[in-house]
């Protein structure tokens, strides 16, 4: 593909000495620092076309965050943690002095202890064994093997034995590799061997989890298992009554699975204690750093009884978890799955270099492919907006962002999955927890914040051994981001492409992938409430003839008739 120099579309700004562009005054959000009789906020300033609307991409972040973004405009200069300011032409926006090469990486410096822990537990060698072979109880091998399940994954082979004999565990394992009953069995295992009696609003088990939609998936995964051992569990996230949630705790339960926001609400609200939490998870414990919860997940496990068993799981130690593993596990166990070599050589990595207004075109077109594609953007109103122009461009399009009540939320995924919506556009917080088979495209429409986010969204594809596309939809001021991220994440992608609105390019991805067949949805019949007196002897439903008159009608000497009269008993 030719060079930007060499398209028609070159843009007419001049070249500074440095031989960046110059910045243009008449595009973006520059007026908000630099003109006085006009400076709109982030979300009162007037907006026309969302993404096609040449500003390119909204990019305020939906989430607590420290140490991200600094400069929040444009999308595209790191804060404090260290990288470049500005865009990637002349220096920076507010005079500092360009930084030449790629942004200083926060794991540059050696690693620590407990990294160095994980990554010799890769290498460890563990022999097969059954479920049985591994300690657990005959009535969970008997509920594994209903479900299907008779041998148990490289995760749960290791950390099992070390789960089910009560040691602390700090574990490492991508999504998809069976991390969910790596953690789950243990637990189960050893509330099922105290038979203790259950305590009103005071569970046994806790786990903790990042997202609603985690929250959801780990519940359907440990459910039908708990209740072979008459172990009762109950999920409490945000966008659900509080009324609910807070009685099935006074009913009494064993594993409570939570998001550590609406957890802390519950128990300000006092309406549950950890002081009887003997196994308590924390599952993806970097993405609640990326999402500023650490906090309260300090708060939550020390509420948790002293000496209980508590097991981590996370992809990285930075932003606060290694402290975290310091302060709260005693002794840990050190169990890692490497990434499976094939998910690298099934996933195509693509950047797209477009200009700001014919981003929308060209995801308008992507959006009509017949297969199952996830478009990811920053923000919970980016997400919304998109949705909605997809949709009024004729796509089958559905939004999941924060802003959005669970029932909702729950409802797009449902669809998506089914094959009715065929396009999901989602921000990277309520991403987490989609598992949904047979997605081959995913979209970067927005830049993630890091290459961890990179490698998240990417994720959705290319599962089970399939094959699939990432790519990234980036502005000209992106596309060296881009490598960066492609760097961090080390993946290997294609040369940048420049592509126009309807290039063949474009066309060959819109008109890929094959299919979606829409699954049927199960409709379950609903049988009519009874009647408090019980069925009607001879009549039926109301409408229905009477037992000894049929239905109302005219006297046959003209007048109106209620039916033969009955002889009522005399009143005393």
């Amino acid at each position: 593909m030719p060079q930007y120099e060499d398209r028609s579309y070159r843009s007419p700004r001049p070249r500074n000495d440095e031989g960046g562009f110059q910045r243009r005054e008449s595009r973006g959000y520059t007026d908000r620092y630099e003109r006085s009789d006009r400076a709109y906020d982030r979300d009162d300033r007037p907006r026309s076309g969302g993404y096609g609307s040449g500003g390119g991409s909204y990019n305020r972040d939906d989430r607590p965050r420290s140490g991200g973004f600094g400069n929040r405009e444009g999308g595209s200069s790191y804060g404090s943690r260290g990288g470049y300011q500005g865009r990637g032409g002349s220096g920076g926006r507010f005079g500092g002095a360009r930084r030449n090469g790629p942004p200083r990486s926060p794991r540059s410096f050696a690693p620590s202890a407990t990294e160095q822990a994980l990554t010799a537990a890769e290498s460890v060698e563990v022999v097969d064994a059954t479920f049985s072979e591994l300690g657990l109880p005959d009535e969970l091998v008997a509920a594994l093997e209903r479900r299907g399940m008779t041998a148990p994954f490289a995760i749960q082979q290791r950390v099992l034995p070390d789960g089910i004999a009560g040691r602390d565990i700090l574990g490492r394992a991508r999504t998809g590799s069976g991390k969910t009953l790596g953690f789950g069995l243990p637990m189960l295992a050893r509330l099922a061997q105290q038979k203790r009696p259950r305590i009103t609003g005071a569970p046994r088990g806790l786990v903790l989890v990042p997202t609603r939609e985690l929250a959801m998936q780990v519940a359907d995964a440990l459910r039908p298992l708990g209740d072979s051992l008459d172990l009762r569990m109950s999920v409490v996230v945000g966008g659900v009554p509080y009324g609910r949630q807070i009685a099935a705790l006074q009913r009494g339960i064993d594993v409570l699975i939570a998001t550590p926001g609406r957890l802390v609400d519950l128990i300000e609200r006092d309406a549950v204690s950890l002081g009887e939490v003997d196994v308590a998870v924390l599952d993806e414990a970097d993405h609640m750093a990326d999402l500023g919860f650490l906090p309260n997940v300090r708060a939550i496990l020390e509420g948790t009884k002293p000496g209980g068993q508590r097991m981590f799981f996370s992809a990285t130690l930075d932003r606060g978890v290694e402290a975290l593993v310091t302060d709260f596990l005693t002794n840990p166990s050190f169990h890692a799955v490497p990434a499976p070599a094939d998910d690298v050589t099934n996933m195509e990595h693509r950047v797209f270099a477009v200009r700001p207004h014919d981003k929308l075109s060209i995801l308008t077109e992507i959006s009509q492919r017949p297969a199952r594609s996830i478009f990811f953007v920053r923000t919970k109103l980016g997400a919304q907006r998109l949705a909605d122009q997809l949709r009024e461009a004729g796509a089958p399009a559905e939004a999941i962002h924060g802003d959005l009540r669970q029932s909702q939320r729950s409802k797009a995924i449902d669809a998506f999955s089914r094959g009715e919506t065929r396009v999901l556009v989602a921000t990277d917080v309520a991403a987490r927890g989609i598992h949904v088979d047979d997605v081959d495209l995913v979209v970067h429409v927005d830049p993630p914040n890091d290459h961890k986010d990179y490698l998240h969204r990417s994720g959705r594809t290319a599962r089970a051994g399939a094959k699939g596309t990432v790519l990234a939809i980036a502005l000209p001021d992106q596309v060296r981001r881009y490598g960066w991220l492609h760097r961090d994440a080390n993946v290997e992608a294609n040369g940048v492409e420049h592509v126009l609105a309807g290039d063949e390019v474009v066309r060959a991805v819109a008109e890929s992938g094959e299919p979606v067949v829409v699954k049927e949805r199960k409709v379950e019949a609903r049988e009519g409430r009874p009647r408090r007196g019980g069925p009607r002897r001879d009549g039926g439903f109301r409408g229905g003839p009477r037992r000894d008159g049929g239905f109302r009608g005219p006297r046959r000497d003209g007048g109106e008739s209620r039916g033969p009269r009955r002889e009522s008993a005399p009143r005393d």
